[in-house]
């Protein structure tokens, strides 16, 4: 059963969160800091008034009821989608289209991530201005990397984006995908894709943007990031 409500919304939120997950068990509702870990992008998109509408897309009854508690609607993710292969994109064009299905309508889809619990404040509001007033039909965040690095061939190192002492202050920036934040136009998502041909890469130069929990160790991170912070 799908519990959906007829609510038009231009922007509603997507939180993706299996219940399988084998390197680290339960890590979708696992408590940071005393809270499930979950509940810090519910909040995170609730606390935003362009953005009143979140569903969490499950297979796992607790998740649901974390979610649920949490304020998020539920939206059941059938087995066939449950599976270790089963990309985002996929996901989110089911989710696509049990909200058509249900007259629910919406012009963008944004996808947060549980685990990547932390954000700057400002960062949903931003990116939702720069789609409204750009021609683009997705978004994601990408944060600057200085690293050196190289690849290893016939045991001899060799660098890739620097050369031997040449200074981090006067390499190009790499970028990688953080994983904080995408928006998707609804065309993009029900084509069956989260990136369109239009995609603008909005930087996040921030210490949250290196926090992805996919390992225990991963939180403990995360835990000390709080604190500092509060600190």
């Amino acid at each position: 059963m799908t519990l959906l409500t007829k609510v038009a919304s231009k922007f509603i939120t997507i939180i993706p969160a299996r219940g399988k997950s084998k390197r680290f068990p339960c890590k979708n509702i696992y408590p940071l800091n005393k809270k499930p870990l979950i509940n810090y992008s519910i909040e995170y998109a609730l606390n935003n008034p362009l953005s009143s509408v979140v569903y969490v897309s499950t297979d796992d009854s607790e998740i649901a009821r974390v979610a649920e508690m949490a304020g998020a609607k539920i939206i059941w993710r059938p087995e066939n989608l449950s599976g270790d292969f089963i990309t985002t994109a996929e996901t989110l064009q089911y989710v696509g289209k049990e909200l058509q299905n249900n007259d629910i309508e919406f012009d963008y889809m944004i996808l947060l991530q549980a685990t990547n619990p932390l954000r700057p404040a400002n960062l949903l509001t931003n990116a939702i201005e720069i789609m409204e007033t750009n021609d683009y039909d997705s978004l994601m965040t990408v944060s600057p990397s200085y690293s050196k690095l190289g690849k290893i061939i016939k045991n001899r190192f060799v660098p890739w984006n620097y050369e031997y002492g040449q200074r981090s202050q006067d390499m190009d920036p790499l970028y990688y995908e953080n994983g904080l934040l995408y928006i998707s136009q609804k065309a993009t998502v029900l084509n069956g894709s989260i990136i369109g041909d239009k995609m603008y890469p909005m930087v996040v130069d921030h210490l949250y943007g290196t926090v992805d929990i996919d390992t225990i160790n991963d939180l403990r991170y995360a835990e000390f990031i709080m604190q500092q912070k509060n600190e």
